[in-house]
């Protein structure tokens, strides 16, 4: 059931993690939630129905690509993102910073906010906090992000401190900005680099605004897996417990189940897609690449307990085939597998919430892992560094 409202309610406790819903007049978002990334209003390699149908409930935009190309006006004029992709439910739209941060050859940051040129043609674009939101307003989103400056890490304490104390207000900005929108939230975004003190004061101030969820950002940008979790841990316990909490941008299977162990209800990365595109598939038995040559006459599907046609079906010496041919259909069904799993991996964690047991299932899960790696099934899967995977999804 939908509501007028935008809502979030934690049903369920086991440790640090919860299961709840986010409940908005586009639908339920089921947490903990991975968010499949459709950059330039598509998730790559995928049909929409596809997507829904593997169990995402919401799925996320980016404010610098769609204000790049095809521009927010013209998606507003053309009945908004949502007519536009043929995606009825929920959408997230990130606030563009980050895109800026990585893509943008030429980038001047000061109080007002960023003056970039495209990465596509050169043009010269100011994106300030009051026209992010503005963007994602044309746009439609339902969850909007604040504007922040994300710095790549390692930095120094001072870099950290000057561009959390700039994204503290900014996040003002846009909550005046964004206003009173009856159904929708906007979300602030806590900094401070890899410094404690600063992610406390970041997440302490953004909590006194009063907004309707909070982000946990500037993480899986070159910073080891272990740097990544104890900011989580350094920051869970001074973000509001009724509000939902978004790690962006993170990552890979692992990551994701150790930032659910620690409190973390929602996520987004390119990782899944990105490596579809590339020949890598995720899987129960850990990650492979299809493009090694022993899989050229290997007759079995990926994962023959999966529901999902791409993972059940196609043998994985065909895939191999499609793979080195550089065949469209072995990008779409390498994507869709591996879409499917991180859903799969996702209503695996609710559950074992929901029935008090996800130490043993992340153990189960762990296992298969280890499991394919023993077996040869697979490859060792790495902590995600997202700072080589922010042009598209």
């Amino acid at each position: 059931m939908t509501t007028d409202t935008f809502t979030f309610t934690v049903s369920k406790t086991d440790g640090a993690a919860r299961t709840g819903e986010i409940r908005m007049p586009r639908g339920v978002i089921r947490t903990p939630a991975f968010m499949p990334v459709g950059t330039a209003a598509t998730v790559k390699a995928m049909y929409p129905d596809q997507v829904k149908a593997l169990g995402a409930d919401v799925v996320l935009g980016n404010t610098y690509h769609l204000m790049l190309r095809p521009g927010a006006e013209r998606v507003a004029r053309l009945g908004g993102l949502h007519q536009f992709m043929n995606w009825p439910y929920p959408i997230l739209t990130d606030s563009g910073g980050f895109q800026v941060m990585s893509l943008s050859a030429l980038r001047k940051i000061d109080e007002t906010g960023v003056t970039f040129q495209s990465h596509i043609d050169g043009s010269t674009h100011v994106l300030t906090p009051e026209r992010s939101i503005e963007i994602q307003g044309l746009l439609g989103s339902d969850i909007q992000m604040q504007l922040d400056e994300c710095v790549k890490l390692p930095c120094s304490d001072e870099i950290a401190e000057k561009a959390m104390h700039l994204s503290l207000r900014w996040a003002e900005r846009c909550r005046v900005a964004f206003g009173e929108q009856p159904g929708k939230a906007m979300f602030g975004i806590v900094q401070g680099g890899a410094v404690e003190r600063l992610r406390i004061e970041s997440a302490r101030e953004l909590a006194d605004l009063g907004l309707k969820g909070y982000a946990i950002g500037g993480l899986a940008v070159g910073e080891p897996q272990d740097v990544m979790l104890r900011m989580i841990e350094t920051v869970e316990p001074h973000m509001p417990k009724e509000k939902p909490r978004y790690l962006m941008g993170v990552g890979t299977p692992d990551d994701i189940v150790e930032a659910v162990r620690r409190g973390v209800d929602m996520f987004d990365c390119v990782m899944p897609t990105r490596a579809g595109r590339h020949g890598q598939v995720f899987t129960r038995h850990g990650r492979m690449n299809l493009r090694n040559a022993r899989f050229a006459e290997d007759t079995r599907p990926l994962d023959p307990e999966s529901k999902c046609t791409a993972s059940n079906t196609y043998s994985r010496a065909y895939l191999h085939h499609l793979v080195r041919s550089n065949e469209i259909l072995g990008m779409m069904l390498l994507t869709w597998n591996n879409l499917a799993y991180y859903q799969e991996l996702m209503a695996g964690l609710r559950k074992a919430i929901a029935e008090g047991r996800l130490e043993t299932y992340v153990g189960e899960v762990k296992e298969g892992w280890a499991k394919g790696e023993r077996d040869g099934k697979a490859e060792i899967g790495h902590h995600a560094d997202n700072t080589s995977m922010t042009a598209e999804g």
